[in-house]
């Protein structure tokens, strides 16, 4: 069979089985785009930005055990998708980017709308391609495929010259591949894995810290099952939020920056910590060396060898795919009776419920003004914590992970890694997509919706019923709060002072939009914005302008050194 490039690209997608690309038309792919129009198995979502074209994407591989798949023109359509390509290789989310890029006898000429893909995305994917054969497309294609989603996942780059994709060849969709430089260790070291069950035998204080690693590997149930099995504490980084339930008695929240106050007092004092598909970030211990302070024992599961005594030096490394690893850690567990030190655990259970006794999250609930921990309490209330929550970042962020309970996996989208505003709503747009009928949200603040609020007209044309949760205190609200504790009350460019009016708007893109400010109207607000099954609902809830997030700990600082509310 001869196809064209543009052929054979649209036929390696439909081998795929990918339902949905999103991309933005151009010049150099035009061919390609000629050819999604001629066939209907996959379906093209116009985006309005090609950042939005990527978020997308990745909103919907996050919500998914899929493939992201999004589609750009050469030049500012590459340059433009960069920073959503960014925050996909930061979180570890398997996507594929295809771009378009000048005819190849014109690359490296200073041709109109040519950049160089390869070297400007090469520190931000996990790998990139720039086809200059059409006989080496498919089988390129199905490398991007299995790079993204093998191992630790990440997005893959795949730039083709519009004279390849017009060019013919025979086609033929390699059944498999393999890389003789790429194989990830699946299965753990067994004599590693007995080394780390002997600790958490042993163990007099322990701790169990999950991250993104549970939720990328459908490793939830697994580790749900490990947890029980040892009664051990456990905690989620912002990124592992619903790989462990939040509602369950073993969970003692989410730790780090803006972490509770038992999650980091056990972290930071246990004395065998089982890190499972975490990396020690700085948001999440904090300065390393405060970290080490306190001696323990640390066993480190992932299947990235390069993550592992990356910022902390481990004892017993165990490199492999998460649910392997849980799978014969519990069988040898089960082997050696299960248990820790039953008394020490105990005793340690009584010190964290202490830690519990804080309070750390108590906010002042007869406020006059909306307090946002009250708007997404009732959030979680109205949806029964059954939504697909996304958010942008900032203090908004922070509460919806502080408040919204997550009890399953890959229902809270966010960017954990980049810290990318805009994120939100079209996110938000590839979760829809993915999960028609279900009841999505993106929480978000007024300075991050505006850097994508031009996808609202995407939301129109394709009928995305989302509901925004616009936590609108009038300031870039994370800077005002830093501003506030440590540049002396300086807020220095972080009061949005020519703020739209977010009804009007909302209504001018054809949707419905609310404006909320009394405490006493949200409850009913949010009810009758997820009745409304059909309409994108913008709710505007005019919330305390001088609200800070806590517990929080400031950069460079220890995960004991919380700044706590100032009721506490």
């Amino acid at each position: 069979m001869v196809l064209t490039g543009a052929e054979i690209v649209i036929r390696c997608l439909q081998e795929e089985k990918v339902e949905y690309v999103f991309g933005y038309p151009g010049g150099s792919v035009l061919f390609i785009y000629d050819e999604l129009f001629k066939q209907d198995k996959v379906r093209h979502v116009l985006v309005r930005h090609e950042q939005g074209a990527v978020h997308a994407a990745d909103g919907y591989a996050r919500s998914t055990e899929e493939v992201g798949v999004a589609l750009v023109t050469s030049g500012p359509g590459v340059t433009n998708a960069v920073t959503g390509i960014a925050t996909a290789y930061m979180d570890s989310i398997p996507m594929v980017i295809i771009s378009g890029q000048v005819p190849t006898a014109y690359i490296g000429q200073d041709a109109f709308q040519e950049v160089d893909t390869v070297g400007i995305t090469r520190p931000c994917v996990k790998h990139n391609f720039l086809v200059k054969d059409v006989r080496e497309l498919a089988e390129t294609v199905k490398k991007a495929f299995y790079l993204a989603k093998s191992g630790r996942p990440g997005p893959v780059l795949v730039d083709i010259p519009k004279d390849i994709s017009a060019a013919k060849c025979e086609y033929a969709y390699p059944k498999a591949i393999a890389m003789r430089s790429y194989n990830p260790v699946i299965k753990g070291h067994q004599g590693q894995i007995k080394k780390a069950v002997q600790l958490l035998i042993e163990a007099k204080r322990p701790m169990i810290y999950a991250g993104g690693g549970v939720i990328l590997s459908d490793a939830a149930d697994k580790l749900a099952k490990l947890v029980r099995q040892l009664g051990f504490p456990v905690t989620n980084t912002l990124m592992g939020l619903g790989g462990y339930p939040a509602t369950d008695k073993q969970f003692v929240g989410m730790l780090g920056m803006h972490g509770t106050y038992e999650a980091n007092m056990a972290m930071q004092h246990c004395d065998v910590l089982l890190a499972v598909g975490a990396r020690f970030d700085d948001r999440v211990i904090g300065n390393p060396e405060h970290f080490a302070e306190v001696p323990r024992k640390i066993i480190h599961i992932d299947i990235d060898p390069s993550s592992i005594s990356k910022r902390v030096k481990v004892d017993v490394p165990i490199v492999g795919d998460v649910p392997e690893v849980l799978d014969d850690l519990a069988k040898l567990l089960a082997a050696n009776g299960g248990h820790a030190d039953e008394k020490a655990l105990k005793g340690w259970w009584k010190q964290i419920d202490e830690w519990r006794g804080k309070d750390c999250l108590k906010y002042d609930r007869k406020s006059k003004i909306i307090k946002p921990q009250f708007v997404v309490e009732k959030l979680y209330e109205v949806t029964k914590g059954e939504a697909f929550v996304c958010s942008d970042v900032g203090q908004h962020q922070m509460w919806a992970a502080q408040y919204y309970k997550f009890d399953k996996p890959r229902r809270w989208m966010n960017s954990g890694g980049l810290g990318t505003m805009g994120f939100g709503l079209p996110a938000a747009m590839g979760v829809q997509l993915a999960h028609p009928g279900s009841p999505v949200a993106c929480v978000t603040g007024e300075g991050s919706i505006q850097m994508c609020i031009q996808e609202l007209s995407t939301c129109k044309q394709y009928r995305l019923p989302l509901k925004i949760v616009l936590l609108n205190n009038g300031y870039l609200g994370m800077v005002r709060q830093w501003q506030q504790l440590f540049h002396g009350n300086r807020y220095a460019e972080s009061y949005v002072d020519a703020l739209p009016d977010f009804v009007k708007l909302a209504e001018s893109y054809g949707h419905v939009g609310l404006k909320v400010e009394k405490p006493g109207d949200v409850e009913g607000a949010l009810k009758d914005a997820f009745k409304r099954k059909d309409d994108l609902v913008f709710l505007d809830f005019a919330i305390d302008p001088t609200e800070n997030v806590y517990p929080m700990v400031q950069g460079g600082k220890g995960l004991t050194e919380m700044i706590l509310s100032e009721e506490l």
